[in-house]
């Protein structure tokens, strides 16, 4: 061994784990940046700039040693949304503006904070992606165009599968579609030697064989080139910031984006023993990428789970093997965009269709309605309104269920009425006791016999708001009024 290989090897001690994980996720990452690309309105090649710079830009910066960031399925269905309303160019000014924020928040430290947002409504918010992605994506696969809503999607669909029927090119594209989620589905049994491909690449190279060998009438990715798809926002783009829509749609990114990568950063945690996450310096990473990718009127970017877990599972050590995986998709941008132009679009939908399955997690929704039906109701409702309305709304709608359930709980107050037949009758009050129970309470207190002696204790309580309090002690009056004794009343200290 050469002195030169020697201090290469010192310099760099897991440089062969890292390229060999830096193919595999390369091979993942390929398909999934052309997929996202095409669902969300995009030239393909706007997917693999977004790749290029979460491996090359994001990829280098601290926060996350292990986790991968590139174009994701969780935001196509807002940038849809985006670019039909606002057009590509303004699409570069909201992704910019929303990494200046990601920058800000994070030189703020405030990407701890994003953990301390209800589970229940990031899940909801994914089930909700899933759902109009799914239907979404069945649209191209059927050669039809999709409706603008999503529930126009999903009352469109049976009209859209008959109309398929007597059409020979639809039919070849489900199949298409068809095969390639079938692929995906299979492919953990085969050989363990053929699973070195990744499944995502797998199923839609072999799609692409199929409909170029069988000359199937199905739809093609378009190509433009990579530089001539780089396209920055005009300085008018900036302009349309002062609309409130596009404000919505800026922190509709902003909160997402940052939710997404901060979420996906600690289950990538629980599957190496490495360095942990530095939420904040992560949150300042995305936010560096989100800004370069607005420059290029790039799609925004967020970590990825199946990139991310890809990457670990692949043997993967270092940030080296994040920034490998963006050079190799560079080079292939670079040197065989064509290639692009052979990929179907029915495969693509195949893998994102596949993707949005994944986001609904119906297994689970079942387990925590048994054990947490106040979550499950959470995501639910996030999930259905972001379906019913749009992205922005159903995870303001989430968040302010997820708010109202903890205020809920927050206000549990128990009475304890301890009736011997005989003298006093003593109760305790325990918990928190504020205007949401105030009803519950004064209920329970109004039952009790008004010829009695009562002996109302409220040391129990964490905390007793104005109204309650003003509320007890007019009860006490009147009770007292009746002509027994006066109530006694036992305050909480402090």
């Amino acid at each position: 061994m050469t002195s030169k290989n020697t201090t290469l090897i010192a310099r760099f001690p897991y440089l062969r784990q890292d390229f060999a994980a830096s193919l595999v996720v390369f091979l993942v990452a390929l398909p999934l940046c052309v997929g996202v690309a095409v669902a969300s309105g995009v030239p393909a090649e706007l997917g693999l700039i977004t790749g290029i710079v979460g491996g090359l830009v994001t990829g280098l910066m601290r926060g996350s040693s292990l986790q991968v960031s590139g174009p994701a399925a969780g935001l196509t269905v807002l940038v849809l949304e985006a670019v039909k309303e606002f057009g590509l160019p303004v699409l570069g000014a909201i992704v910019l503006v929303s990494g200046l924020l990601q920058m800000g928040m994070g030189l703020l430290k405030l990407g701890r904070y994003f953990r301390a947002i209800s589970v229940s409504v990031v899940e909801g918010m994914l089930a909700g992606i899933g759902l109009v992605l799914i239907a979404g994506q069945l649209y191209p696969a059927l050669a039809a165009k999709a409706p603008g809503s999503g529930l126009g999607k999903i009352a469109g669909l049976p009209g859209a599968f008959l109309d398929a029927l007597g059409d020979g090119k639809a039919v070849a594209s489900i199949a298409v579609c068809a095969g390639t989620i079938a692929v995906l589905l299979l492919w953990k049994h085969v050989p363990a030697k053929v699973r070195t491909l990744p499944g995502p690449l797998a199923a839609v190279g072999l799609a692409t064989v199929a409909a170029f060998t069988l000359d199937l009438p199905v739809a093609t990715v378009e190509v433009q080139g990579l530089l001539e798809a780089v396209q920055p926002p005009p300085l008018s783009a900036f302009g349309e910031l002062a609309g409130v829509g596009v404000l919505g749609t800026v922190v509709a990114f902003t909160l997402i984006a940052s939710a997404e990568s901060l979420f996906s950063a600690a289950a990538v945690d629980r599957l190496h023993t490495g360095p942990r996450t530095a939420y904040d310096k992560e949150l300042l990473a995305q936010g560096a990428g989100n800004t370069l990718c607005g420059l290029l009127g790039a799609l925004p970017m967020t970590a990825v789970i199946v990139r991310s877990a890809a990457n670990v599972q692949a043997g993967a050590r270092t940030k080296a093997s994040r920034v490998l995986h963006g050079v190799w998709l560079l080079l292939f941008a670079a040197l065989l965009p064509n290639v692009l132009a052979y990929i179907p679009i029915p495969a693509l939908a195949g893998i994102l269709v596949h993707s949005g399955a994944k986001l609904v997690p119906v297994r689970a929704l079942a387990g925590l309605w048994r054990e947490h039906r106040g979550e499950a109701l959470i995501l639910s409702v996030t999930a259905l309104s972001i379906v019913a309305v749009s992205m922005f709304e159903g995870v303001l709608i989430g968040l302010a269920l997820a708010v109202v359930k903890t205020a809920w709980e927050a206000s549990h107050i128990g009475l304890e009425v301890i009736d011997k037949g005989a003298g006093p009758i003593d109760a305790h009050l325990t918990g928190n006791a504020t205007f949401l129970r105030l009803p519950k309470i004064l209920d329970s207190l109004e039952s009790l016999p008004q010829d009695r002696p009562v002996r109302l204790d409220l040391s129990g309580l964490h905390h007793l708001d104005h109204a309650c309090r003003t509320a007890l002690e007019s009860w006490a009056e009147r009770h007292s009024a009746v002509g027994t004794e006066p109530v006694r009343l036992t305050v909480p200290v402090g």
